[in-house]
């Protein structure tokens, strides 16, 4: 039975570079005995938007839930989003659904087992990543308490929490993830979320 595959792509600027890419999948899946049922394009925007802000993107994870074909193709893994969260995010949920990713310029097609090895690496390094986030805002709150503050930090002094970590708030609230869950995933209290969100406003 042919392999029934989509392709995902964001139209910028330079639309001859994307015509190229999207070509490029296309003779990829030729090669490969696949057939194309759909392309999934999002004109102009950014891949730190979160899925709310890219429409056909809600559109393929919906497909993707529905089990609509067995594949996916996009040119590099920067199309799926800005952060190593939302690309393990997403491949957790295309491998849930028996769905295989082919990633053009990083090389990865968890249709094989060499890339099935590479999306297990990817989380394990995503929860490195969050291991790193979670140290770095109990380092700053409890420098805080050494400074006296109930706030996280003196009136007029920077920060205690990076700015990495703000980014990953906003990034875990755009894909939908409850304020009660950021919380729990970045061992953060409330009040410290929404003194990030007031900075960030």
């Amino acid at each position: 039975m042919t392999k029934k595959v989509v392709i995902y792509g964001r139209v910028s600027t330079d639309k001859q570079t994307v015509q190229n890419q999207l070509e490029e999948l296309r003779e990829v899946s030729r090669r490969n005995g696949w057939e194309v049922v759909e392309e999934y394009l999002d004109k102009g925007l950014s891949g730190s938007l979160g899925r709310n802000g890219r429409p056909s993107f809600d559109r393929l994870l919906k497909d993707v839930n529905r089990k609509k074909f067995d594949g996916i193709l996009v040119w590099s893994i920067d199309r799926l989003g800005r952060s190593l969260q939302d690309l393990v995010s997403f491949l957790n949920d295309v491998q849930s659904k028996n769905i295989d990713l082919y990633i053009h310029q990083q090389g990865l097609d968890t249709s094989t087992p060499t890339g099935k090895m590479m999306f297990q690496m990817c989380g394990v390094f995503a929860e490195f990543e969050r291991n790193i986030i979670r140290e770095r805002v109990k380092s700053g709150m409890e420098n805080a308490k050494k400074n006296g503050t109930k706030s996280g930090r003196p009136i007029g002094r920077p920060s205690m929490v990076n700015s990495s970590t703000k980014t990953t708030v906003v990034e875990l609230l755009d894909r939908g993830m409850s304020k009660t869950k950021v919380c729990k995933t970045l061992n953060i209290g409330v009040g410290t979320l929404y003194k990030l969100l007031d900075e960030v406003a």
